[in-house]
C-alpha cells in the first residue's frame, strides 16, 4: 500500500530534485492522479502536464546546485500527508524552507499545497 509518507518522499526526490524533464515527467505520471492539482501560493496547476511544466519553470529559476531535503520526518493523517522541507546549496546553506501538504487518493497525490516560508530577517 502506498502511503502519504512514501509519496511525499518520492515526490521530493523524483520531482523536486530531478533536473531531467523526461524523468521528472515520468515520476509525475506515476505519483500524481491524472486530475491532480498543485497549489502554490500565487498559482494553481491542474493535470499532470501543467504540473510538469510548472516544475520545469520552477527548477529552471533556481540555482542548479540547489537540492531539496526533508527538514523533519513526514507525517500522515487519514489520507493527508505533511512534509517540512528545505532547499539548500551543496555547502549546506539553506536558501528556502517550506511545507508540502498532500491529499492522497487511490495511492496517488490528488492535491499538493506548497507553502514557501517567508525569508528570515537578519
Amino acid at each position: 500500500m502506498t502511503t502519504a509518507i512514501t509519496l511525499l518522499h518520492a515526490n521530493l526526490k523524483r520531482v523536486f530534485n530531478e533536473r531531467d524533464a523526461g524523468r521528472r515527467g515520468q515520476a509525475i505520471q506515476e505519483l500524481y492522479a491524472a486530475d491532480a492539482t498543485l497549489y502554490e501560493q500565487e498559482a494553481t496547476y491542474s493535470g499532470t502536464e501543467p504540473i510538469a511544466l510548472a516544475m520545469t519553470q520552477l527548477l529552471g529559476a533556481l540555482p542548479p546546485t540547489l537540492v531539496f531535503s526533508m527538514a523533519a520526518p513526514a507525517m500522515q493523517n487519514h489520507g493527508m500527508g505533511k512534509l517540512f522541507w528545505r532547499g539548500h546549496l551543496l555547502d549546506g546553506t539553506t536558501v528556502v524552507t517550506g511545507t508540502d501538504i498532500a491529499q492522497i487518493e487511490e495511492g496517488r497525490i490528488h492535491s499538493l499545497h506548497v507553502f514557501v516560508d517567508a525569508p528570515k530577517k537578519s
